[in-house]
C-alpha cells in the first residue's frame, strides 16, 4: 500500500470524507480538486502538495503545543470524569518532573483545586479535587518544570448519558400534538399573520381535543422583506421573529391612549381587515404597520418602565442579562441594517439586508466603528432588545397557556440546520463560519447537480475552540418554553455536505462534525429543560446515525409516505419503532389533501420539476396506485370499512390519523393544515418564489372557525380525547 498524499491525510485529519453512498447506491469518492476547495474554505492553503505538508505540519506543531484540548465533553458515568488528560510540552517532558496545579471553577461559581507533583511521561491525567457534576465548567491547568510554566484552560462539559425520554414526561410514554405554520394562522384578531397569541389559542384548541403538544415552525429572526422569508433561512438561530409579536398584548399599550385610538380607528380596522383577508401573508407590509405600533409602545417603556424598578423593568433588566452580550450584537446589526438601508435607498441603490455590502468598517462586531454606532443609536438598539424581551415573555405565556389547558409537553419547537449568510448569527460569529462554501445535498434523481441550501457551514475546529458556546446557545434558546424540539436535519451533527464556492453539488464532500459532543450537549439541555429531543433524520442516513441517536435518546421521524415496503406498500402500524415522532408529512411535502388529489404533481409540473421522461397521465396513474396502497393498508387496519376511497375525504384523513395513533410511536405529529383538509403546499423545495410563492401561503379556515369544522371532527376520528379536570 502506497502512503496516502499530504493533502488527502490533511482533509482526513480535518473530517472531509474520502466517499459517500449516494440514494442510487453508488460510491462517490471525493477529488483531489475538491479537497483543496473545502479546505481553502476552512482558511488552509492546499493549493500545492508543499504547501499541504506545510499546513499538515502546521496543524500537527499546533496539537503538540497544547497541553490540553480547548473543550471537552464527557458522560457523568464515564469512570475518567473526574480526571483530565494533560501532554506536558517537549521541555517538560524532558525534565522528567515537576509540578502541576488544576483549577476548576463550576458555571455556579466554585472553585476547587488539587494540585501535586508529577514524575515522567509524554501524558499524564490529573485528578479534580472532586468530580464535577453535569453542567459547563473551566478547568485551567498549570504546569511547572526546569525553570518553566505553562497554563491553558479547558472548557468542560459534563453531561448525562442521553435526553429525556417520553416515559419520564408521559405516563403512558405515548402523545400526540398538532403542529402548525405559525405564520398561516388566520383569525379574527390577527395583523395578517398568525402571533403568538394565535398560538395561545391554538394551544388551548388542541389541548381539548387531548393533544399533549402544539408544535410550530422555526420562530428565528428574519427581515420579513423581499425573498428572503424562509424560517429555515433566519438572519439570526438565536433570536425570534418580530412579525410574531401580539401587538395588542403587549403591556405598554395601557400607558399609551394615542396607539390605542390609533389601533381603534376606522383607517386602521380597514387596514388591517385588508391584511387578514389576503390570502398570502405580506411580510412587508405586517412588518410596516407593526413596526409604527412597535416604535410608539418602546417610546413608552423607556420613557415609563426602563430603570424604574418595578417588575416589568426588573423582568427586561434580567432578560437583557442573561442573554448578553449575545443580544446587544443581534440588536446592533438590526439597526445597522436599518441605517444602511436607509442610505442605500437615498442613493438609489438595492437596499440588500448584507452584511458584506456595508462599509469595511461596519463589518465586524467589534470594531470601533460598531461601537460608535451603538452608542450614537442606543435607543433604536434598545429598541431591538426590547423586541425580543416581549417576544419572550409571549412565548412563555403561550407555554403557560398550553401547559395550564393539560398539555403534558406544550410548545413543541424547532431549530433550523443553518442560518443566512448576508444575517446577523454571520456577522456576530463571523470566525465560525466558513464563507467560502455551502451547505446542500449531494445530487440525486430529482437533483442531478445536487442542492444548494445556500448557507455557510461551522466549521468543526471554530466550533471546538469556541468550547461550543454558539451551539449551546442555540439549543439553549430553542428550548426557552419548549417542551419539545426538533432538530432539522439532525445528520448535520454527523457530517454535512459542503459545496465550496464556484463549484456544483457534484462536486461537494461531506465534512465530520463531533457527534459525539454535540449530541451529550444536547441531552444536557433536554434533561436541564425536562424536554424531548426529536431528529429530523430522512434522506440517506450513514448506518451509525441511528444507533447514535437511539443510544443518546433522540427521537427518530417517521413519515407516513416514506415508510414503505420493497413493493412500495406502506408498513403495517406495527413496523412502526417506538422512539419515534410520526407524522404523516413534512412542510416540504403535498399535504394529505393535495397528496390525494394530486395536487403537487401539478405543481410540479408547473414550477418545471416534473420528470420530462414520464407524462403527466403516467404520473397521475403512479398516484392513484399509491392512494390505493393507502386505503389498502387503512382498510387491513380496520380504519376504513373497505378498500376505497371514502366519499368524504376527511375520512380517509382521519383514517390515516387514527392509523398513526395506532403505531408504537411515542409521539405522533397531525398536521393542522391535514386537520383541515389544506390543499396547497406551504414549500416546493428548490423553487424560487417567482415560481411559487413559499412559507407564504395562509389557512383557508380561520382559529375561530376551526373548532365548530365537521370535516376537523372527521378528521380527528379514532384521535380526539377530550380532557376532562380527571384527564
Amino acid at each position: 500500500m502506497t502512503r496516502p498524499s499530504a493533502l488527502r491525510t490533511l482533509a482526513d485529519r480535518l473530517g472531509i470524507l474520502a466517499e459517500y453512498i449516494d440514494q442510487e447506491k453508488e460510491i462517490r469518492a471525493t477529488s483531489d480538486t475538491t479537497r483543496v476547495a473545502v479546505l481553502a474554505a476552512m482558511g488552509i492553503d492546499a493549493s500545492t502538495d508543499a504547501r499541504a505538508k506545510e499546513a499538515l505540519t502546521a496543524l500537527r506543531r499546533d496539537d503538540r503545543s497544547r497541553i490540553v484540548p480547548p473543550a471537552r465533553v464527557v458522560e457523568q458515568s464515564d469512570p475518567l470524569a473526574g480526571t483530565i488528560a494533560v501532554r506536558p510540552p517537549r521541555v517538560a517532558a524532558a525534565a522528567g518532573t515537576g509540578r502541576w496545579r488544576l483549577e476548576l471553577r463550576t458555571e455556579d461559581g466554585a472553585v476547587d483545586t488539587s494540585e501535586g507533583v508529577w514524575v515522567g511521561g509524554a501524558a499524564l491525567r490529573l485528578a479534580f479535587a472532586s468530580p464535577p457534576r453535569p453542567g459547563y465548567h473551566d478547568a485551567r491547568v498549570t504546569l511547572s518544570a526546569g525553570g518553566h510554566e505553562w497554563t491553558e484552560d479547558q472548557r468542560l462539559i459534563v453531561v448525562p448519558s442521553r435526553c429525556v425520554m417520553p416515559d419520564e414526561l408521559l405516563d403512558d410514554g405515548r402523545a400526540f400534538g398538532v403542529i402548525a405554520n405559525l405564520y398561516t394562522l388566520r383569525s379574527d384578531r390577527n395583523w395578517g399573520v398568525g402571533d403568538l397569541g394565535d398560538l395561545a389559542t391554538l394551544a388551548s384548541w388542541a389541548a381539548s381535543t387531548g393533544a399533549d403538544f402544539v408544535g410550530v415552525n422555526p420562530l428565528h429572526a428574519l427581515v420579513n422583506r423581499g425573498l428572503d422569508v424562509s424560517p429555515y433561512s433566519p438572519v439570526s438561530r438565536l433570536f425570534r421573529n418580530p412579525i410574531y409579536l401580539d401587538v395588542a398584548a403587549i403591556p405598554e399599550l395601557a400607558h399609551a391612549p394615542a396607539v390605542a385610538a390609533r389601533l381603534a380607528s376606522a383607517e386602521m380596522r380597514e387596514e388591517l381587515a385588508e391584511l387578514r383577508t389576503a390570502p398570502q401573508v405580506r411580510y412587508e407590509q405586517v412588518m410596516a404597520v407593526k413596526g409604527l405600533a412597535l416604535d410608539a409602545l418602546h417610546r413608552v417603556f423607556a420613557e415609563r418602565v426602563r430603570g424604574r424598578g418595578d417588575a416589568r423593568a426588573r423582568a427586561y433588566d434580567a432578560y437583557v442579562a442573561a442573554h448578553e452580550p449575545a443580544l446587544t450584537r443581534f440588536a446592533a446589526w438590526m439597526a445597522i441594517d436599518e441605517d444602511q438601508g436607509r442610505r442605500s435607498r437615498g442613493e438609489g441603490r438595492f437596499a440588500a439586508h448584507d452584511w458584506r455590502q456595508w462599509p469595511s468598517e461596519l463589518q465586524r462586531p467589534d470594531t470601533p466603528a460598531v461601537r460608535a454606532f451603538v452608542e450614537a443609536h442606543a435607543e433604536r438598539v434598545d429598541y431591538h432588545r426590547w423586541v425580543q424581551f416581549e417576544l419572550d415573555r409571549q412565548l412563555a405565556a403561550a407555554a403557560e397557556t398550553a401547559r395550564a389547558a393539560g398539555m403534558r409537553i406544550g410548545l413543541y419547537q424547532d431549530l433550523a440546520i443553518g442560518s443566512s449568510p448576508v444575517g446577523a448569527d454571520t456577522w456576530a460569529y463571523d470566525d465560525l463560519f466558513a464563507h467560502a462554501a455551502t451547505v446542500g445535498a449531494p445530487p440525486d434523481p430529482l437533483a442531478p447537480t445536487g442542492q444548494n441550501w445556500g448557507f455557510p457551514p461551522i466549521d468543526p475546529r471554530a466550533l471546538a475552540r469556541d468550547g461550543y458556546r454558539y451551539f449551546v446557545q442555540l439549543v439553549r434558546g430553542a428550548l426557552r418554553h419548549a417542551g419539545a424540539l426538533r432538530i432539522d436535519h439532525v445528520l448535520g451533527l454527523f457530517r454535512l455536505f459542503w459545496i465550496p464556492r464556484g463549484l456544483t453539488g457534484a462536486e461537494g464532500a461531506y465534512v465530520r462534525y463531533p457527534s459525539r459532543d454535540l449530541l451529550g450537549i444536547l441531552a444536557l439541555e433536554s434533561v436541564r429543560h425536562r424536554a424531548l429531543i426529536v431528529g429530523e433524520d430522512l434522506g440517506t442516513v450513514p448506518k451509525d446515525v441511528p444507533r447514535a441517536l437511539e443510544r443518546w435518546g433522540v427521537l427518530s421521524s417517521r413519515v407516513l409516505m416514506f415508510e414503505r415496503d420493497a413493493a412500495g406498500g406502506f408498513k403495517p402500524a406495527r413496523r412502526y419503532p417506538r422512539l419515534a415522532l410520526a407524522t404523516a408529512n413534512t412542510h416540504d411535502m403535498a399535504s394529505l389533501a393535495g397528496f390525494c388529489q394530486g395536487r403537487d404533481l401539478e405543481l410540479r409540473a408547473q414550477v418545471g420539476l416534473a420528470s420530462p421522461s414520464v407524462s403527466a397521465a403516467e404520473a397521475q396513474e403512479s398516484r392513484d396506485a399509491e392512494v390505493s396502497a393507502l386505503v389498502r393498508r387503512l382498510a387491513q387496519a380496520k380504519l376504513l370499512p373497505r378498500a376505497k376511497v371514502p366519499v368524504n375525504p376527511a375520512e380517509l384523513r382521519g383514517a390515516v390519523h387514527a392509523f398513526l395513533v395506532g403505531t408504537p410511536a411515542a409521539l405522533v405529529g397531525l398536521a393542522l393544515d391535514d386537520l383541515t383538509g389544506e390543499v396547497e403546499p406551504v414549500n416546493i423545495p428548490g423553487v424560487e418564489p417567482d415560481r411559487y410563492p413559499c412559507w407564504t401561503r395562509k389557512m383557508r379556515a380561520s382559529l375561530e372557525q376551526i373548532p365548530a369544522s365537521a370535516d376537523v371532527h372527521a378528521a380527528l376520528r379514532g384521535v380526539s380525547r377530550p380532557r376532562t379536570a380527571s384527564n
